[in-house]
């Protein structure tokens, strides 16, 4: 049976007339739609985006997500019968995707996509681990580099920004990163380039892997209009993809308009995702909205780093990016639909428009008429769709020998290995997707001239991160995305400090401890009380002059303020207390003044307050002039 979206087994009609009212000018979904859907076929208008398509940089990179299910094999995957123009594009297929939601897999469409100018796809893979199955990446390699080094845990990083004022308004800052240097890390600091209108700086960053963390230096990618094709991802029932003979081929295409207001960031799953993830149980899921993660120091999101330049004459801007986002927070009618099926109804009401970005997915067939993308369609015969499939095939076996490859062990240590070691080093087979250098492209698709970066300064002392935190972003996330009741929480702003916030609320549960600690410092006010009994078997001398009854609690508390002067030496505080006997001694001279009984410690210092004016000041003995007068 011959279709152009290729279907096969006994869902072949549903899924062929699916494909042609995908393909159709019609806004609204035709009855086959639903009909696919109940039969365990479910396109989405929210999810990851395939990681080659928006790779992630994250400054401190992080561990691949854990599952208990074993990945399904990967789908046979089909090319649309469409493509960019161009002789930098290329077919890069899918592979599966772990959603908390489900508890199972969902099925990361293949893309078209415009290759990064001296670069080669080095495919993710899952692969088995000691508590199930984990998630390692893929990046964009240098295609000249054809060695691997898997390097140690680079140090916590300690980029804060620019540190001085832009040259010019036509600059973005590029972070800093940790630089492998002489068998240490040395931190190269950031610095200012100038910003280029049709292309993005993708700064230096690191990809974890069980062997080790993989360096990616800086590069430049081509903006997001001229990316290329991002296709919805897919939810297959099991019974459907498993099936003898089943294929697909995807036919709906993503608005690029989602990278600049539905985008959100997960470096946990190490990945881009759009559509509605605004409810508050995403933000302790992990996910963090594009703005929040580059202004929050988290790492770099270059589609918010171009756009804010590109906006740079609109100071409301940024404002206006976090108002819209807050107002989805607190309206989830202003949220866009989270399938196909859903945007198909609200087309139909009325409701959803490209005004108000809830139609998130549209068919290819009306992407390549539509006169506002700046994309040109062209068409693919069968012949090289089934050679990019075959290429498809090549690019899992790519990524099978990159998983044989790191699951050796290597780099075990998080710390900066000994002085004189050095760090693993693999070979792995070129790339089946590999882009065209520099000067093979004409000028429209040759990249500038990359900025000189400022040297590493080995000066900057290196910090390991600690346990703790690198084990907190993994921990109990799937379950916590099925939290969903909890969406209504009007603060989405703060869901990017959801993280930052449960590390703070460790402190305060630390901090009633360190409150009995100002308590004992407002014991130290009525610490004189505390003295009084000190000076209780002195009661006894007090009634002697019975004459001055009201001086002795004045003369009281000048000698304890004497006491309190050696606080530094608390030592000398007894000595003081053993000399009350030779104070009577003392009294016999200056007896008919009844001054030794005000100071019968510093017996010298009593004879300067002999006159009644001291008693209304009481704090006034503590002043030496008084006494040096009597001198």
């Amino acid at each position: 049976m011959e279709s152009r979206h290729a279907f096969k087994g006994c869902l072949v009609a549903a899924m062929v007339t699916l494909g042609a009212n995908f393909g159709s000018d019609r806004a609204v979904a035709a009855p086959q739609d639903q009909t696919s859907a109940e039969e365990g076929v479910q396109v989405l208008t929210r999810g990851p985006i395939h990681s080659a398509f928006a790779e992630t940089v994250t400054f401190d990179p992080q561990q691949g997500v854990v599952v208990s299910k074993a990945p399904p094999e990967a789908i046979e995957e089909l090319p649309p019968d469409q493509r960019p123009e161009g002789a930098n594009v290329a077919w890069i297929p899918g592979y599966w995707a772990w959603d908390d939601e489900r508890d199972d897999f969902l099925w990361v469409s293949g893309i078209w996509r415009a290759l990064p100018p001296g670069r080669q796809w080095v495919p993710g893979y899952w692969g088995q681990a000691d508590q199930g199955f984990q998630w390692t990446s893929g990046y964009w390699a240098d295609a000249r580099v054809g060695d691997v080094r898997y390097l140690p845990e680079p140090p916590a990083t300690v980029e804060s920004g620019p540190n001085s004022p832009a040259p010019s308004a036509n600059h973005i800052w590029a972070p800093g990163s940790w630089m492998w240097n002489q068998n240490r890390y040395a931190w190269r600091p950031g610095y200012w380039m100038p910003a280029q209108q049709n292309w993005m700086w993708i700064p230096a960053h690191y990809h974890w892997s069980p062997r080790g963390y993989v360096f990616v230096d800086g590069y430049y990618d081509y903006s997001i209009a001229r990316r290329g094709v991002l296709f919805a991802p897919v939810y297959f029932n099991q019974n459907v993809y498993a099936q003898r003979g089943f294929t697909y081929s995807p036919a709906m295409a993503i608005s690029l308009a989602v990278f600049g207001n539905q985008l959100f960031l997960r470096p946990n799953y190490n990945h881009y995702y759009f559509g509605d993830y605004y409810g508050s149980n995403y933000s302790s899921g992990g996910f963090y909205p594009w703005f929040s993660f580059n202004t929050g120091g988290y790492g770099y999101d270059p589609f918010y780093a171009q756009q804010f330049w590109q906006n740079r004459q609109n100071a409301a801007w940024a404002t206006t990016v976090q108002t819209d986002f807050q107002n989805r927070v607190a309206h989830e009618g202003a949220r866009p639909p989270r399938t196909l099926m859903a945007q198909q109804a609200l087309i139909k009401s009325g409701i959803a428009s490209s005004e108000n970005n809830l139609v998130v997915a549209t068919s290819l067939d009306q992407l390549a008429k539509s006169k506002d993308s700046s994309l040109r369609m062209q068409p693919v015969t069968k012949a090289e769709q089934q050679a990019l499939a075959k290429q498809g095939q090549e690019v899992q076996q790519f990524g099978a020998a990159r998983q044989k490859l790191e699951a050796k062990a290597a780099v075990t240590s998080a710390e900066t290995p000994a002085k004189g070691s050095e760090p693993a080093t693999a070979k792995l087979p070129k790339s089946p997707i590999v882009a065209k250098a520099s000067g093979q492209l004409g000028d429209d698709h040759a990249p500038p001239k990359i900025h000189e970066a400022p040297a590493p300064d080995p000066k900057i002392e290196p910090k390991s991160r600690s346990a703790v935190a690198k084990g907190e972003p993994t921990k109990g996330e799937p379950k916590v995305t099925k939290a969903e009741p909890k969406t209504e929480q009007p603060k989405g702003k703060p869901k990017v400090e959801a993280k930052p916030v449960s590390k703070v609320e460790s402190t305060p549960k630390a901090e009633p401890k360190i409150a009995p600690k100002p308590v004992p410092k407002a014991e130290l006010k009525p610490e004189r009380p505390k003295d009084e009994p000190k000076p209780t078997p002195k009661v006894e001398p007090k009634p002697v002059p019975k004459v001055d009854p009201k001086p002795v609690p004045k003369v009281e508390p000048k000698p304890e303020r004497p006491k309190v002067e050696p606080k530094p030496v608390p030592r000398v505080e007894p000595e003081p207390k053993s000399e009350p006997k030779p104070t009577p001694k003392l009294e016999p001279k200056p007896a008919p003044k009844f001054e030794p009984k005000v100071e019968p410690n510093p017996a010298p210092k009593v004879g300067p307050k002999p006159g009644p004016k001291v008693d209304p000041t009481p704090e006034s003995p503590k002043r030496e002039p008084k006494i040096e007068s009597k001198k």
